[in-house]
């Protein structure tokens, strides 16, 4: 039977890698507020960027797809705690709840603007819109899941050539599926696309069925199975890269010197995210789902209470962030009422194009924002276990 070794408790590698890009995720939205390039610079160009500013963006590519995925290994993993109907429910109404949140909450801790004048469209609605996809899926065979995932995630790169084509000219809902945007809507607002749904949902359903790796095999097995699955993710990677035909819009080039041609090698894109994108960050994650045993020790410990609250976690560090955001910009001089008032053309209160800080301090601050928030998260664990029966509590 499919279900016959279903975990009776949380997978602990799951959670440590959870944790794991959820603190470095922390780094990349520290550097959106602070860095003093972050909003006249692409850190990813290897024309204009430095190693370590190059470094301390990529390493963050593998937050998204490593949660999207793992939010589909979960929802398979739930199985065993629920019937079909109640996941289907539980995946359906989560993934609304998520959606709103993202339009609310979330926008507001991003943007600092109370008017809501720039709605924001990224990683919690893709995860949103995805989980109700998912819900609607699972009445269907496994194989026709497998197989929609694999033919979305290693397919949706054909949508490259029709939008080359088109110029980028694309009807509104095929930028919800494939191709950012802003748009007009009215009032004075705009709607930020920026993840569009349709490569994230593909790489949800192959998250919900490697869930089935986790449920239907000893360590043993799962573990090379997941080792083969990360190396056959980066050969083909390597291959396709070198190719440079498929795979992902962004070309390379021959730069300056070894070191800078390989990081236009490795500048994937990200908007929607690539096939290439998806392995170059998915390979290592199967790696070290695949090599992590035990997951114990102290430092461990402190990074799955991050992987078991990650929601939680999410929305207060953008809440954080945009507080000490503001704080250093009144201690600039700058008055409230300008802050609130804003650059023109610029969705983000409080902040100022070419004003900010160099890396260090900006490693400064996401250390002591993670810390800062490391006994809430501990407690909202603690609160979570020992409340198991409040249903509630599975939306964050």
């Amino acid at each position: 039977m499919e279900n016959a070794l279903l975990p009776t408790k949380r997978i602990e590698s799951i959670d440590l890698l959870r944790g794991l890009v959820m603190i470095i995720m922390a780094l990349d939205h520290t550097r959106d507020f602070f860095h003093i390039d972050a909003m006249t610079a692409d850190p990813l160009n290897p024309e204009t960027t430095h190693p370590f500013l190059y470094f301390t963006r990529w390493i963050t590519h593998f937050c998204a797809p490593v949660f999207v995925f793992l939010a589909g290994a979960s929802a398979w993993l739930q199985r065993g705690r629920k019937t079909k109907r109640e996941l289907s429910t539980f995946l359906l109404t989560r993934g609304l709840w998520l959606i709103l949140i993202e339009v609310t909450l979330i926008t507001l801790g991003i943007t600092g603007d109370i008017g809501f004048h720039f709605i924001i469209l990224q990683t919690i609605w893709s995860i949103g819109i995805s989980m109700i996809i998912i819900g609607l899926m699972i009445w269907l065979p496994f194989p026709v899941i497998l197989t929609a995932g694999l033919l979305i995630v290693l397919g949706h790169n054909t949508l490259d050539f029709a939008e080359a084509a088109r110029k980028g000219n694309v009807p509104i809902w095929w930028n919800f599926l494939h191709s950012p945007t802003a748009v007009p809507i009215g009032g004075g607002r705009i709607l930020g696309i920026f993840y569009p749904f349709l490569p994230w949902a593909g790489l949800m359903m192959l998250g919900y069925c490697c869930g089935k790796v986790f449920t239907s095999f000893e360590a043993p097995k799962r573990s090379r199975i997941l080792l083969w699955m990360g190396i056959g993710s980066l050969l083909l990677f390597v291959v396709l890269r070198l190719i440079d035909r498929y795979g992902d819009p962004l070309p390379w080039s021959t730069q300056r010197n070894g070191l800078y041609t390989f990081l236009s090698f490795m500048n994937v894109q990200k908007y929607p995210p690539s096939l290439l994108y998806m392995l170059a960050t998915m390979g290592p994650a199967f790696l070290f789902l695949s090599l992590v045993k035990g997951a114990g020790g102290r430092l461990a410990e402190i990074i799955k209470v991050y992987g078991r609250v990650p929601f939680f976690y999410y929305i207060l560090h953008f809440y954080l962030l945009n507080l000490i955001h503001i704080i250093l910009y009144l201690a600039k001089g700058h008055s409230f009422s300008e802050g609130l008032k804003g650059v023109p053309g610029l969705p983000f209160k409080f902040a100022i194009p070419g004003e900010g800080y160099n890396l260090a301090v900006v490693y400064g601050i996401w250390i002591a924002v993670v810390i800062a928030l490391y006994p809430l998260c501990k407690w909202f664990d603690r609160y979570k276990k020992e409340h198991r029966n409040k249903k509630w509590l599975s939306y964050l």
